[in-house]
Formats: structure tokens, sequence, C-alpha cells
């Protein structure tokens, strides 16, 4: 699996990254995980909001810091 979290760095970017690592941890999953600050690069993969969560290319929720909770739910399923 390969999680982008895609965003400038900015606060609300680095609460969604230790988000996406604490819902990883408490599944057990093993992924990935890749910052993209790229403003280009978060073009290319349709990225309008940041911070954005990308899933094996799919955006999965874009211009809000998800829970843990959420990233879980999406995690399990994707």
């Amino acid at each position: 699996m390969r999680i982008e979290v895609a965003g400038p760095g900015c606060p609300r970017c680095k609460a969604t990254q230790r988000n996406v690592h604490e819902a990883l941890r408490q599944l057990g999953i093993d992924a990935d995980v890749f910052h993209i600050s790229d403003i280009e690069e978060m073009s290319k993969r349709g990225v309008t909001f940041t911070p954005a969560v990308i899933v094996d290319g799919q955006i999965k929720t874009s211009g809000k810091v998800p829970t843990v909770d959420e990233l879980k739910e999406i995690l399990s399923v994707s």
C-alpha cells in the first residue's frame, strides 16, 4: 500500500501525516508513507485542497485533517 499525504508542510499537513501513521499502527498495516509538497506533483494527482490523503493513487480525503478513526476506516477497506 502506498499512502501519500499532499500539502505544503503546514501544521495541518503534519497532523494528517501523524494521524496516518497512528492509524496504520493501530491497524497493524505496513505501508509506504510519503509526503508530497511540490505543487506540480499535487496538481498531477488531482489535489485541489490540502491536506489530502492519497491511497494507491486515489484521493481518499482532502481539505481537512482526517481523524485517526476516519483514516482507519479508509485504510481498512483500501
